[in-house]
Formats: structure tokens, C-alpha cells, sequence
């Protein structure tokens, strides 16, 4: 394919339209670009596309939630791309879990600044942070509390969805990058606090210390024996310590994590008796998709830990729950019995421990102001026989670590307190991101507040600007898509047969080569957009024959006459403003002539398109051409030269905490 690159000034709005799956994309991982070149099988280069702006790739390649796969516009028409699918095909062959691994951080590490940075929490956020200051020069310090590092990612995820042999191999990746250094067994609070690491040298603190405390179910029966908080069975189950766990589990909860926690507790119980600051409101979306994971995960856990039986309850009814489709269809294959639209009324039980579960039906989840406020149909009462029940109602963050002279301020939600673009708390130089400032996050939500905090502290220490990315346009000479790209059936990630599927075993597997680039083939190539501005080569403008219109196989294009539109003072307004960026549209019409001088129009839907290049290429004349927006990242501005900032930094630096 035949290419030139020019330099145009794009709007950046426009062109976000252009690229779902990357503005969906917390990290903004160009997903396109890696699905179109596992397509092409160039591997290589595919993984570097989805590696470069995510230092977690290659477990985002396993348990990511996909919001990329939510936006992407192939779902408006069958099916979305399985770019999770996809991204784990290529950490497998050139990811840090793989036998040939690719070093992309190679060559690209700043000279050493004069700077320490302290990391509290080696879960996502503090990953990502410390990989991004390391490539920029910063010395970094990580101290995590637990005796390994991941934090939910190792503690949290079951290992059937998340193999810690991929969690270490990320883990080692990020530590190789710059001066990175791990302390494990290093709990705030108790080894150290906020305040003591500024007084030990460290210029800023990023606190990440995530959500590990399970919400507490206020109900009568909470403290009888068998009954289990959610996080704290999965953090016993993941670390391997001994987790007594009985035949019949109720798992109460409504998201994801209860059913992992019903499949763990199942394989468990076979094996035991087999064998600047702003107070941020948490995103309702992403409370109820952790939500969603923790209720899964405990549910399937439950199951492989060895329990006969593993049931789970719920407020919501099934159209409701929070959990992914996909989540609840896998509990279900595996053995997990659903009982949706029911509320817990008490626990009952004896001196040996908890027999049972009251339940309720539930009438209303909201009231008349759309509040959450459940309400039960009368006399719906009855029990479910259990002896194990596990609480999967939620996640929250523990900060009692923090104190008065940390400077730090805590939300009436019970979060830090941050600025939302540099992610600094109230306290100079202690930024805080992920689970313990948001509430509840997906994993690329941290990965990409670990990425934000490293920018804030780097604009911090250093005083500079990270600017937007640079846009490079590529015009393509003879851009073409597959003839039967409508046709193509999205291909799903191969899963373990259900009689296989017990202990750790991963449950989805990975695609073959043939089956990955069938699935990249279906890729509608969002990155790529149909241009109407003439041939600027020989000065040919637009004939007005239509053939354009007529080669069309999504009907996206129409010729119009100019007197059919009504121009509103608004738009008008918006025309004379913006007239340097809609010059192409306006070809060489002033914006106070609309309305006034005749014409034609052509009008293109680009919902509707699907990059299939026919109208330029039916074009007689060149004046449609198929481009490709490539997003060039730049250097920051306004740095100061290390030379001058060695000695006379280190004192201001002091005089900020």
C-alpha cells in the first residue's frame, strides 16, 4: 500500500469520533491499529501498538473489562471486535509471560533526575506510576504491605482467570525499567507513614493503596461461624492459606466478584473434603462492574475450593445484576444456582455455626427518586439451607494509616480527597489514585490514574507541560477492506470443556494464528476516514457525477442542494470560529455566504461507514481520498536543564512539604 504523510490541522473532537475504541480506552490503547495489524500477521509491531501506552498488557490481555470492546462500532452492525481476545494472542507470543519477549522500554529511559518518588501499594495504580516516572528518569521506591506484589490483581483475581506466573512476569518487566526498587511487607501505617517518607528525602508520594476491606451487611446472624467477607476469603484462597469451607455456600452479592468467589469456594471445597483536592463521587459504572467481578469470583472460587453446591443471591433480577453477560452465563455452566430479585433478611444458624439464609423477594430496588432504596413484597420470607456464607457486597478503601500531619484530606465517602487532572491531594507533593481516591475501579481505569499521577508528579517536581500528542496524517493510495467484510462472524476466545476446569486451571484459553487473524479481519480499520477535498495534486475538484454516492454499500453519502438547509445563528457561529479547521468543508466558501449563494452538498453519516475506500476509488477524478490519523506523542515543554536543577531544586522542593 502506496502512502504519503501531510501535515493538516485536525479537530481533535472530530477526530476522537474516529477512534471509539481508543477514547473508550482509559489507557487510550490504540486497539485498531494492533487488531488491524494482527490481521496483516505483522505480531511484532501489533504488540508493540497495544504495550506502549499499557505496562499491565499483558494481564489487561486476560481479566481487562473491554470498555474498548463496548464502544467498538463493528457491535453496531453484529458483533464487536474480541480485542481483549486479541491483545492476549499477542502478549503470548511477544509479552513478558512469553518466550520471546519484546522490550519496549529499550532506549527509551530519560537521563536520571535528581528526584526520589515513594509508591504506597504495588497494585495497578502504583505499577503503572512507577513504570512511567522510571522511563522519565525519576528514582522510585514501591512499598507494598503484602508479602507479593499485584495487589487485587495477585490477591483478588482468581487464578483460573489470572495466572500469577503472568502477574510476576508483568511484575519483573516493570521492576527492570529505570531505578525501580520493590519493598515488600511495607504497610503504611504501621512500617512507615506519609509524612515520615518526606522526611526521609522522597520529593513525592503517590498513595495507591487500593480498596481491600469488604463492606460490612448489616443484618441479624453477620457474626455467626461460616459466615465470610468476600475480599478477605479471596485474599486466604489467593495467598494459599488454609480456608475451611463447607458443602453448600451462599454467596450474597450482585456483581462479578461473587460469582468468581462461588467457582473458587466450589474447587476449595473439593480440595478440602476431597482433598487539590476535590471529593471525587465514585462512577456508579464501574462500582457495579467490581461488583459484578467480586460476586463472580467468589461464587466460581467457592466451587473450586470443593463446595457441592454454591449458590448466589441477589437484589437484583436477572436483567439487572451487574455482573457481564458472559460472567453470569460461565457461573452457570460451571454449576453456580442463581437466585436473582432476592434480599437477605437474616442469617440463621447455632453455637455450630450458620444454618441457613432468610431471604425476601424483592418488590423495588429505587424509589420515585431514583435512589437506591430496596423494598420486599410482603410475607415473601423463606430460608435457603447453607452452612458457609460469603459476603460479596462491595470493596472499600482502608486508610487509617493516614494522619493529621500527612496533610491529607478525606471525602465524606471515606476517599481521598484529589485534583482530578494532576490526581495531587490536599497535601503538596502527595498525589493518590485508583480504588482509594475513585471508589471501586476496572484494572485500565488504575493503569491509567497510574499513568495521570506519574504526569502530575513529574509536572510537580520539574515544572513542566506534558502536552497533547502531535496528529500525523497518512493519506493511502489504493486502501482496501476485505469484499466480505460483513460477512465475517466474530470468532470467541476458546474456553477449557467444563470436566477440565477445576483448581487454578485457566478457563479461557488462547486463539490460534489462524483463528486471531480471522477475528483482526473483521476490523472496520476507525482510524482510517473518507475525505472529500480535492485533488490537490492537479487541482481537481469534485464533478458532482455521484458515483460515489451510487459505489456506496452502507448508503452513508448523499448529494444535496445547499438550499435545503437552514443554517441556525448557533451553527453560523460555530462556522465563523472554527472556519481554519472547516476549510476543507467549506472549500473556499466564506461562512456568511451559506444561505445566500447556490450549491450542492455532500453529506456523509459517519456512523454508517465502514472504511471500505469504494467511493474513493470509483472516484473519476481524486478528490476523495482515504487517510489514516496517526497520534505522535510529544515531549514535555518548559523543562528546565538537569544541569540547573541538581542543587537549587532540592531545597524548594524541601520548603513545599
Amino acid at each position: 500500500m502506496l502512502t504519503r504523510f501531510e501535515k493538516k490541522t485536525v479537530d481533535a473532537g472530530w477526530l476522537n469520533t474516529n477512534f471509539p475504541c481508543m477514547m473508550a480506552c482509559p489507557a487510550h490503547t490504540n486497539a485498531g491499529r494492533y487488531v488491524g495489524l494482527i490481521a496483516e500477521g505483522k505480531y511484532e509491531e501489533a504488540y508493540r501498538y497495544a504495550r506502549d501506552p499499557n505496562p499491565l498488557a499483558s494481564i489487561c490481555g486476560r481479566v481487562c473489562a473491554h470498555p474498548c470492546e463496548t464502544a467498538c462500532r463493528r457491535g453496531a452492525i453484529d458483533r464487536p471486535i474480541s480485542i481483549r481476545g486479541l491483545k492476549r494472542f499477542l502478549t503470548e507470543r511477544h509479552g513478558p509471560e512469553s518466550r520471546r519477549p519484546v522490550d519496549v522500554t529499550r532506549g527509551r529511559a530519560q537521563k536520571k533526575l535528581p528526584f526520589k518518588v515513594a509508591v504506597v501499594g504495588a497494585g495497578p495504580v502504583g505499577l503503572s506510576a512507577a513504570h512511567d516516572l522510571a522511563l522519565m528518569g525519576y528514582s522510585v521506591t514501591i512499598f507494598e504491605a503484602a508479602p507479593v506484589a499485584g495487589g487485587m490483581l495477585y490477591l483478588g483475581i482468581p487464578e483460573y482467570r489470572l495466572p500469577r506466573s503472568v502477574v510476576q512476569a508483568q511484575v519483573r518487566e516493570i521492576l527492570a525499567v529505570g531505578d525501580t526498587t520493590l519493598k515488600l511487607n511495607q504497610a503504611a501505617g504501621r512500617d512507615f507513614t506519609i509524612a515520615g517518607l518526606r522526611s526521609q528525602g522522597f520529593d513525592a508520594v503517590l498513595i495507591a493503596v487500593g480498596a481491600h476491606r469488604s463492606r460490612d451487611l448489616t443484618i441479624p446472624g453477620v457474626d455467626l461461624d461460616g459466615v465470610h467477607k468476600g475480599i478477605d476469603f479471596l485474599l486466604n484462597v489467593n495467598l494459599g492459606y488454609q480456608f475451611t469451607i463447607g458443602k453448600k455456600v451462599i454467596v450474597i452479592g450482585g456483581g462479578n466478584v461473587a460469582m468468581d468467589v462461588a467457582r473458587s469456594a466450589a474447587r476449595e471445597v473439593v480440595r478440602q473434603h476431597v482433598s487539590g483536592a476535590e471529593e471525587q463521587e465514585p462512577s456508579k459504572e464501574n462500582v457495579a462492574a467490581v461488583a459484578g467481578k467480586e460476586m463472580m469470583d467468589i461464587s466460581l472460587s467457592a466451587l473450586r475450593l470443593g463446595a457441592s453446591e454454591v449458590h448466589l443471591v441477589c437484589l437484583e433480577n436477572r436483567q439487572q445484576m451487574p455482573a457481564a453477560l458472559e460472567e453470569i452465563v460461565e457461573a452457570e455452566e460451571e454449576g453456580v444456582i442463581l437466585h436473582p430479585g432476592l434480599g437477605p433478611k437474616r442469617i440463621v444458624g447455632g453455637p455450630n455455626g450458620v444454618t441457613a439464609l432468610e431471604v425476601q423477594r424483592t418488590k423495588e430496588l429505587f424509589d420515585a427518586n431514583g435512589r437506591f432504596n430496596p423494598t420486599f413484597e410482603e410475607n415473601s420470607d423463606f430460608l435457603l439451607d447453607c452452612d458457609t456464607i460469603i459476603m460479596a457486597i462491595g470493596q472499600a478503601p482502608k486508610l487509617d494509616f493516614l494522619q493529621p500531619e500527612d496533610g491529607v484530606e478525606i471525602s465524606k465517602r471515606g476517599l481521598i480527597a484529589v485534583n482530578p487532572r494532576t490526581l495531587m491531594t490536599s497535601a503538596a507533593g502527595v498525589f493518590a489514585g485508583g480504588d482509594c481516591a475513585f471508589g471501586p475501579r476496572l484494572i485500565i481505569d488504575s493503569v491509567a490514574d497510574g499513568k495521570k499521577a506519574a504526569v502530575g508528579i513529574d509536572e510537580y517536581l520539574r515544572g513542566v507541560s506534558h502536552p497533547e500528542a502531535d496528529i500525523e496524517v497518512e493519506v493511502l493510495n489504493r486502501h482496501s477492506m476485505p469484499l466480505n467484510l460483513l460477512d465475517l462472524v466474530r470468532q470467541e476466545p476458546p474456553m477449557l470443556s467444563l470436566d477440565r476446569r477445576t483448581g487454578v486451571t485457566e478457563v479461557e484459553l488462547v486463539y490460534d494464528e489462524e483463528t486471531a487473524r480471522a477475528e483482526a479481519q473483521r476490523c472496520l480499520h476507525c482510524w482510517v476516514n473518507t475525505v472529500f477535498e480535492g485533488n490537490a495534486q492537479d487541482g481537481s475538484q469534485c464533478l458532482l457525477c455521484g458515483g460515489c454516492v451510487d459505489v456506496c454499500p452502507e448508503n452513508c453519502l448523499e448529494l444535496v442542494s445547499l438550499d435545503r438547509f437552514n443554517f441556525e445563528p448557533e451553527v453560523m457561529e460555530q462556522l465563523i470560529e472554527n472556519e481554519q479547521l472547516l476549510n476543507v468543508e467549506l472549500s473556499d466558501v466564506k461562512a456568511e455566504e451559506l444561505g445566500v449563494i447556490s450549491g450542492s452538498v455532500m453529506l456523509k453519516d459517519e456512523t454508517r461507514c465502514i472504511r471500505c475506500g469504494l467511493c474513493a476509488a470509483r472516484c473519476p477524478v481524486g478528490t476523495i481520498t482515504m487517510e489514516a490519523y496517526n497520534l505522535i506523542p510529544v515531549e514535555p515543554t518548559g523543562l528546565i536543564s538537569i544541569e540547573s536543577i541538581e542543587a537549587p531544586l532540592r531545597s524548594p522542593v524541601a520548603d513545599r512539604r
